[in-house]
């Protein structure tokens, strides 16, 4: 399939080159030109000129935007320029309601819609090897499968168009619970006086070892908050999760505490740091986390 890729950002551009090395990438487009021109001459691929050009030069075209917003303005600006037949990939974290949206706008014009957010971290989508969460038809899903297989090691069809994001909100949640008690354990840790990177090395290879504290638990100790996963994108997941709940009357004090907690990180600069910068929160000497 001739596959173009929108959102050329952490994840974005990892997954287009992924796409490239399986033959399947024939043009990119970004909301800051430059990227995607850089891009494209690395991988020998065609700088669209809008989205609806994209679209035109393209069976598949993948999306991996911020927010809900983009989503539907992408989307948007696509509709000119797709033809019948046409698959839409949305890796972004947006709503179940945003998804079921842009696959009516798609389908409205005879191309269809799979939403399939990705988890993985920026080394999964290097590696191409994210879990991809489906919704959507079935069939839909068999056509756009060796798009979806060049990006990531573990594809699940969750039902209908909105069930892949049901599921990504599910794991936006479990993320939470894991730094903070990731965050919490370390600074117990360290109140005790041990080594913690001899603490990291020994749990993570037992039954409360993580992918978390594996891959971040040595960098955060040593106060390196490089994303990774930004702090305020998990806000802005949260926040969807926080919705969904509401109406489903589902109770989420886990992500009410860490909204609040990012609310606090974000105010004081630390936004655009990884999610593991919850740390600051536990301990902080010097005006930096240090390891014991």
């Amino acid at each position: 399939m001739r596959t173009g890729f929108i959102g050329l950002g952490a994840m974005g551009a990892p997954m287009a080159r992924n796409l490239a090395r399986a033959g399947l990438l024939t043009a990119v487009w970004n909301r800051t030109p430059a990227k995607a021109a850089e891009l494209a001459k690395e991988l020998d691929v065609t700088v669209a000129a809008d989205p609806a050009d994209l679209a035109h030069r393209c069976d598949a075209v993948c999306l991996c935007v911020s927010a809900d917003a983009d989503v539907l303005e992408t989307i948007d600006a696509l509709l000119p320029g797709l033809r019948p037949g046409t698959v839409v990939i949305d890796h972004s974290t947006v709503s179940s309601e945003t998804a079921r949206l842009a696959a009516a706008k798609i389908r409205a014009v005879g191309g269809d819609f799979l939403d399939a957010p990705v988890s993985g971290g920026v080394e999964g989508a290097r590696a191409g090897t994210l879990a991809v969460m489906v919704g959507g038809e079935a069939n839909t899903l068999e056509k756009a499968r060796p798009v979806l297989e060049a990006v990531g090691g573990r594809i699940a069809h969750m039902g209908d168009v909105g069930a892949g994001q049901a599921t990504k909100a599910v794991n936006q949640v479990l993320c939470a619970g894991i730094n903070q008690a990731v965050c919490e354990a370390l600074a117990f840790g360290r109140a005790l006086g041990l080594n913690l990177d001899k603490v990291i090395d020994v749990i993570s290879k037992g039954a409360a070892g993580n992918w978390f504290l594996e891959k971040r638990g040595p960098t955060m100790i040593q106060g390196s908050f490089e994303p990774g996963f930004k702090l305020s994108l998990h806000h802005k997941d949260l926040q969807i999760c926080r919705e969904m709940a509401r109406h489903r009357g589902a109770e989420v004090p886990l992500v009410e505490k860490t909204l609040a907690d990012y609310r606090r990180l974000m105010a004081e600069g630390h936004g655009e740091e990884d999610i593991s910068a919850l740390l600051r929160l536990w301990y902080q000497p010097d005006g930096n986390c240090q390891k014991n």
